[in-house]
């Protein structure tokens, strides 16, 4: 069964497709791929992986370093994806430091806190460097997350806390996978100094309410850091006018290569926080004695940085911006994939031995489903779930997703998750639901 895509065309979104090598590839089944595990990381087009090689073939050089004419083409080609990407989330390039995948991204600002809090401790900062009070922590502050968190955005909290003192408290999750915030209140007090979220779940999918855990954090003078790699590859997203103050996200999830993330931050803060890695490329004087270092974003981009990656990540941006007119192909896809989202909804809601984590109405989800399959008189395993799908030559994530708290909070161990990209179409839909009614037909 086909329908009508919002978003995309048929002969777009099939023009589209044919951007991505690896969709014409059979599985070991000798059935068609159905790629459908963008959530975990995303497919990449010709584009991408035609800007790196060109990199490599006629610009490779170490970059900010040398004074030869591949040196200064690299530096250029490095500062330009600085830029775009840093456009891309409506950033200025300033605010924009390269890591290497968004879990450093947040362990960066996570260090920023614990090691403010040493130096405070000691009673100073090494030359160079200022004691920023609001990165100090103190025995009884309070760090506040959701139970929703990957564990990027959950573990290097829990360190913070266990080095200085300070307390986790989380925001719940009702029955209906959205956050609970009947008590926000009370959760962010006088103590609070961090609100740590996912602007969208990696596992129920829903978008949190950003508006009101900003309100919330701004009435006490907490900072806001927002885990952004499951919305910036699927809908627009403006980080400076979400009111946050530091984001994460990750270029493998955003049609770009592995190796590179993304920390966006205001410049006032990225100027307190102190460098996570030091060495190279990163200073400003060295001296035996001591160092200084060099301002953001070259602060926090010790060694030789990765230049191809961030090439190839400013060529995925272009990419999506190119799907729209006038560079509005991200919205495209938020639609094209809320379309997709919705059909699958509405087909597994007349399934009642399959049971959805999350916002039932693909209006509140970003495009990824996670589902059990433990009806009254069927219960299956996700892992078995994603072997027989797999079997279909069908790529889903079975798990807990990293994000072990949220699935015990639900009483499963496991789930499996449909997440789709921008090359998905309605007959991937049909392929999940025959290995479903497969599963049925098998363990029923």
């Amino acid at each position: 069964m086909t329908t009508l895509l919002a978003g995309f065309s048929p002969a777009e979104l099939e023009a589209l497709r044919a951007q991505f090598p690896i969709l014409s590839r059979t599985t070991r089944s000798g059935r068609p791929l159905v790629y459908l595990d963008s959530g975990a990381t995303s497919q990449k087009p010709r584009a991408v992986l035609d800007a790196e090689r060109r990199f490599y073939e006629t610009h490779n050089a170490a970059v900010h370093r040398g004074a030869h004419q591949l040196a200064e083409e690299a530096t250029d080609d490095f500062e330009a994806a600085r830029a775009a990407i840093a456009g891309f989330v409506g950033a200025p390039a300033d605010e924009v430091v390269f890591t290497k995948n968004a879990t450093e991204s947040l362990n960066l600002v996570a260090h920023a806190f614990s090691t403010t809090t040493a130096y405070a401790a000691r009673g100073s900062a090494p030359a160079g460097q200022a004691v920023d009070p609001r990165f100090v922590l103190t025995e009884g502050d309070e760090i506040l997350v959701t139970e929703a968190e990957h564990h990027a955005n959950l573990v290097p909290w829990q360190e913070v806390c266990a080095r200085t003192g300070a307390v986790l408290r989380w925001v719940p999750v009702t029955d209906g996978g959205v956050l609970d915030l009947s008590g926000l209140d009370e959760l962010v007090t006088a103590r609070t100094k961090v609100v740590a979220f996912a602007h969208a779940s990696n596992v129920l999918g829903g978008l949190a309410p950003v508006t009101d855990l900003v309100a919330a954090a701004r009435r006490v003078g907490a900072l806001v850091v927002l885990d952004a790699c499951q919305s910036v590859p699927h809908l627009p997203v403006d980080l400076p006018s979400l009111g946050v103050d530091l984001a994460a996200f990750s270029g493998h999830k955003l049609l770009g290569p592995s190796g590179i993330g993304v920390l966006w931050g205001r410049a006032e803060l990225l100027e307190a926080v102190p460098p996570f890695l030091t060495g190279g490329s990163m200073i400003e004087l060295v001296r035996m004695e001591r160092s200084t270092f060099a301002p953001p974003p070259q602060k926090f981009e010790a060694g030789v940085p990765m230049t191809a990656q961030a090439v190839g990540l400013h060529a995925a941006v272009e990419f999506l911006r190119g799907l729209g007119p006038d560079g509005s192909g991200i919205a495209r896809v938020e639609a094209h994939e809320r379309a997709l989202t919705a059909r699958l909804l509405g087909e597994l809601a007349d399934l009642p031995w399959v049971r959805v984590l999350g916002p039932l109405d693909a209006a509140d989800r970003v495009g990824l489903v996670s589902f059990v399959v433990d009806g009254p008189d069927l219960q299956v395993h996700a892992h078995d779930v994603g072997q027989l799908l797999d079997d279909e030559g069908v790529a889903v994530r079975v798990g807990h997703h990293c994000a072990w708290p949220l699935h015990r909070r639900f009483g499963v161990t496991a789930t499996t998750r449909v997440s789709f990209g921008p090359y998905n179409q309605p007959s991937d839909v049909d392929a999940v639901l025959r290995g479903l009614h497969r599963a049925r037909a098998l363990f029923g």
